[in-house]
C-alpha cells in the first residue's frame, strides 16, 4: 500500500476521531430520523408538501407540539382543548383500572357527554418535547482518563443522570432526561413538559377496540377500530396539576388537522412518534443471544403465564378484570417474540451480519493504522459475550421472578428501606421514615392489590423447578441448596406451600411492621421464605455486577466499532430508537408474506362483517352490524373499497412505542393512526427491509365514522373540525 494511501487513511481515521458524529439519513427508505436530522433532509424529494420547519421549529411552532408521549405510547393533539388521540390499547389499562363488574368500560366502551363526565386515567401521564441539546461532550469529559470499563459505565450513568435534574424545573413541570443515541459516543439532552392531568373521553367497546384479539394481534389483514379518546388538563393558571375538579382542559401550541378523505394505494405518508428501542446498531452476537436464550425463554414463560391467569380466572368475571391488562400485556409480548423468532430462522439476519464483520475485519487488517486502533475489536466483542452466554439463564429468571414475584417484591421493598435507613444517624433516620413511609405503605398496599394466591403459588413453582435444572455458571444457589439431595419436584412444592405461604411476609400489617425493625432483626427471625429471598439477593447482585461489568466494556467497545464502520462504509448511521421522538417515511403499500400470497394494503368494513361470523375473538355488537346491513356510511364511505375503511398498511419504519402516532399525509394532515406492525415486520427491531417491514394503522375514516355513526359522538367531530 502507498504512503500517500497511509496518509488518507490516517487523516480519515483522525477526521472521525476529533469531530462530532452527525446522523445523515442512511437512506430514504429506512431510517427512525431524530429532530436533528429532519433540516438535512431533502423533504420534496422523499415526498413530503411541508418544509423542515413545519414539521420542527426549535424557534417556533410546528408538528412536534402536536405530539405527546402517553406513558409507553404515542398520542397527538386533535383540538385546541387538549383532545388527545392514541390507540386503545395504550389506555387500555387505564380503562381496565376505572372498570368494575358493574361499569365494565373496558368490556361496554365509555363515551362522556360532556367534559365533567371524564374519567380520569389513573397513572396516566403526557410529556411534549419540548427541546433537545447535545452534552456529548460533557458526558465524555467525564470519563477522560477514566480505564476500568465498570467504573466509566457507572459514571456516564451518573452524569446522565446529573444533566437531566439540572436541565428539569418542577414549577414548570419540565423534566430533563438524557437519551443514549450512540453507546459511548452520542448523548442528547431532551426536555419534555409534562401534564399530570389526563382523563378517559371516549373508548369503543373492547370487540372494537380489540377485535380479533391476540389472534389477530400482529397480523396483516387487520379490522381493529384500535382507537380511544383521552383529554389533558392542567390547573387554572395553566401548569401542570395532578387530577382536580378545579382543573381546565390544556391549550396545546399545535392540533392536527384531521384529513376525512384518507388515503389510497400508493399516497405518501409520515409518522412522528416515540419509538421505544431497536437494536440494528448491535453486533452479530447480540442477536445469537436473542435467538438462543431471551426469546425463546421469555415467549415460552409468558405462553404458561397466560394459560395459568386464564385457568384461574376462568370462573370469576372479577379476577378476569384483574387479570385483563397483565395478560394483554403478556400476550403482546409472547407473539412479537415468537413472530421474531421466526424471522431469525426465515431470513438470514445473523449470517449476514457476521459476513459484514468479517468483511470490516479484513478491512481493518488491510491498514497498519487501522489495525493498531481497531484490530482487536470484534474478537473483544466476543470475548465480552462469551460472558453474556454463561450467566443468560439465570440473569433471564432473575429478571422475570423480580419482576412478578410478589413475595420477592414484598421482601425487597423492606430491605431496601431498612438498609437504607440503618445506615442514618437516629434523627436522619426519624426524617427519613417521615419523608418516605407513606410512599413505601403505598407501594407495600400496590403488591397486595396485585397479589393472588394462587397465582403466586403457581408461579413460585413453575420458577424454582425451572431454576432447578439450570447448569454451570447459570446454578441458582439458593435453588440448588433447596433441593439438594432431595426429590427435587417434592422439594419445591413442600418450600412453596409449608414456608413460603406461612411467612409474616404475605401479612400485610406484618409486612408493614418490618419497617421498624433493623435488618439484623429481620435476619434474627430466621424466616425461611425471607432468609431464601434474601440468598437470592445475594446472587442477584452478583450478576447485576456482571451485568454493569458488560455493559460498560461494550459502551467503549461500540464506540470503536462504530467509529470503524463509519470509515469502511464512509457514511453515517441513523441511532438505534430510545423512546425519543423521530420521523419516519413512506407509502401505502401492500407485500407479499410468502409463496404466491400478496396482501393489498387496505381493509374495508366487509371484512369486519365477514370475521364476525366466527365468533368469539371476532364478536360485534348487533348496532354496528345493523348500520353496515342498512349501509349507513354516510360521508365516510369509499367509493374503491365500497364500504367504510377499516384499517392501513405502510412501509413506515416503527417499533414499540409507536403505538398512537399519527399517520399523516405529505401536507402533515392526520389520515390514520398507527397501532401495529405485521408478523412478518416483528423482526423490524433488528432489521428493517422493504420486501417485509410493514405497520399498520387504523384509517381515520373508520375512526370517525364509529365516533359519529356507531356511538353518537358528533361533539367530538365537531370539535375537530370535522
Amino acid at each position: 500500500m502507498s504512503v500517500l494511501k497511509n496518509i488518507k487513511i490516517s487523516l480519515l481515521v483522525f477526521t472521525y476521531i476529533i469531530i462530532s458524529i452527525g446522523m445523515s439519513p442512511s437512506s430514504p427508505e429506512e431510517g427512525m430520523y431524530p429532530l436533528s436530522e429532519i433540516k438535512k433532509m431533502d423533504l420534496p424529494g422523499a415526498g413530503f408538501k411541508i418544509k423542515p420547519s413545519d414539521i420542527y421549529n426549535p424557534n417556533g411552532i410546528s408538528l412536534v407540539d402536536a405530539l405527546v408521549k402517553v406513558n409507553g405510547c404515542t398520542g397527538s393533539f386533535v383540538s385546541n382543548q387538549g383532545l388527545i388521540l392514541t390507540n386503545h390499547h395504550c389506555a387500555f389499562h387505564a380503562l381496565n383500572t376505572a372498570s368494575t363488574t358493574e361499569h365494565n368500560y373496558l368490556r361496554d366502551g365509555f363515551l362522556a357527554k360532556d367534559n365533567s363526565e371524564e374519567i380520569p386515567a389513573k397513572g396516566y401521564t403526557c410529556r411534549i418535547t419540548d427541546s433537545y441539546e447535545d452534552v456529548s461532550s460533557k458526558i465524555l469529559d467525564a470519563v477522560k482518563g477514566i480505564n476500568d470499563l465498570t467504573e466509566r459505565s457507572k459514571i456516564i450513568s451518573r452524569k446522565m443522570d446529573e444533566l437531566g435534574k439540572a436541565a428539569s424545573d418542577k414549577e414548570k413541570s419540565v423534566i430533563g432526561q438524557v437519551s443514549e443515541m450512540f453507546k459511548g459516543k452520542t448523548y442528547i439532552l431532551f426536555k419534555y413538559k409534562v401534564i399530570n392531568d389526563i382523563r378517559i373521553v371516549y373508548a369503543p367497546p373492547r370487540t372494537i377496540g380489540e377485535f380479533g384479539g391476540e389472534t389477530d394481534n400482529w397480523i396483516w389483514p387487520r379490522h381493529t377500530g384500535d382507537f380511544t379518546f383521552m383529554r389533558a388538563y392542567v390547573a387554572p393558571n395553566g401548569s401542570s396539576a395532578k387530577y382536580s375538579e378545579n382543573n381546565i382542559p390544556y391549550h396545546p401550541q399545535k392540533f392536527l388537522k384531521i384529513n376525512p378523505n384518507g388515503v389510497t394505494e400508493g399516497d405518501f405518508v409520515f409518522i412522528l412518534g416515540y419509538p421505544g428501542r431497536t437494536f440494528r446498531n448491535r453486533p452479530s452476537q447480540f442477536l445469537v443471544y436473542q435467538q438462543k436464550y431471551q426469546l425463546p425463554y421469555i415467549s415460552n414463560l409468558y405462553g404458561w403465564m397466560i394459560d395459568q391467569l386464564e385457568d384461574v380466572g376462568k370462573n370469576d368475571p372479577s379476577l378476569q378484570l384483574k387479570f385483563a391488562s397483565r395478560i394483554k400485556g403478556l400476550a403482546n409480548t409472547m407473539k412479537n417474540y415468537r413472530g421474531k423468532l421466526l424471522g431469525l430462522q426465515r431470513i438470514p439476519i445473523i449470517s449476514n451480519k457476521e459476513k459484514e464483520e468479517e468483511q470490516l475485519q479484513n478491512f481493518i487488517e488491510s491498514n497498519k493504522l487501522l489495525k493498531d486502533k481497531y484490530g482487536n475489536i470484534l474478537s473483544e466483542i466476543n470475548s465480552v459475550y462469551s460472558n453474556v452466554f454463561d450467566i443468560a439463564q439465570a440473569d433471564l429468571w432473575f429478571r422475570v421472578f423480580n419482576r412478578f414475584s410478589v413475595t420477592r417484591n414484598l421482601v425487597n421493598t423492606v430491605i431496601n428501606y431498612v438498609e437504607s435507613a440503618n445506615k442514618l444517624a437516629d434523627a436522619e433516620r426519624k426524617n427519613y421514615r417521615s419523608e418516605n413511609i407513606n410512599n413505601i405503605s403505598k407501594r407495600i398496599d400496590a403488591y397486595f392489590t396485585n397479589y393472588n394466591q394462587e397465582i403466586e403459588k403457581r408461579f413460585l413453582i413453575k420458577m424454582l423447578s425451572d431454576a432447578a435444572g439450570f447448569k454451570n455458571r447459570s446454578k441458582i444457589t439458593a435453588v440448588e441448596n433447596l433441593t439438594a439431595g432431595k426429590n427435587k419436584e417434592a422439594a419445591i412444592d413442600s418450600f412453596v406451600n409449608n414456608e413460603i405461604f406461612t411467612s409474616v411476609i404475605l401479612d400485610k400489617d406484618m409486612v408493614k411492621s418490618l419497617l421498624d425493625y433493623s435488618l439484623d432483626d429481620i435476619k434474627a427471625m430466621d424466616d425461611p421464605a425471607i432468609n431464601f429471598i434474601l440468598n437470592l439477593r445475594k446472587q442477584n447482585n452478583r450478576i447485576k455486577e456482571k451485568r454493569e461489568k458488560v455493559n460498560g466494556a461494550l459502551i467503549n467497545l461500540s464506540a470503536k466499532l462504530t467509529e470503524a464502520k463509519r470509515i469502511w462504509k464512509k457514511k453515517n448511521f441513523i441511532p438505534d430508537a430510545n423512546g425519543t421522538l423521530r420521523l419516519t417515511y413512506g407509502r401505502i403499500k401492500g407485500y407479499v408474506p410468502a409463496d404466491a400470497v400478496y396482501y393489498s394494503p387496505q381493509t374495508s368494513l366487509k371484512g369486519v362483517i365477514e370475521k364476525s361470523y366466527l365468533g368469539n375473538e371476532y364478536r360485534l355488537p348487533p348496532k354496528l352490524k345493523k348500520l353496515y346491513t342498512e349501509k349507513k356510511f354516510g360521508k365516510f364511505y369509499s367509493k374503491k373499497l365500497d364500504g367504510v375503511p377499516v384499517c392501513i398498511l405502510y412501509n413506515t419504519d416503527t417499533t414499540g412505542g409507536n403505538s398512537g402516532s399519527p399517520v399523516m399525509n405529505a401536507y402533515g394532515e392526520l389520515i390514520g393512526l398507527n397501532f401495529d406492525r405485521a408478523y412478518e415486520a416483528t423482526i423490524n427491531d433488528f432489521a428493517w427491509d422493504d420486501h417485509y417491514s410493514r405497520s399498520i394503522g387504523v384509517d381515520i375514516r373508520y375512526i370517525l365514522w364509529l365516533a359519529k355513526e356507531f356511538s353518537g359522538a358528533d361533539y367530538l367531530l365537531t370539535e375537530m373540525g370535522v
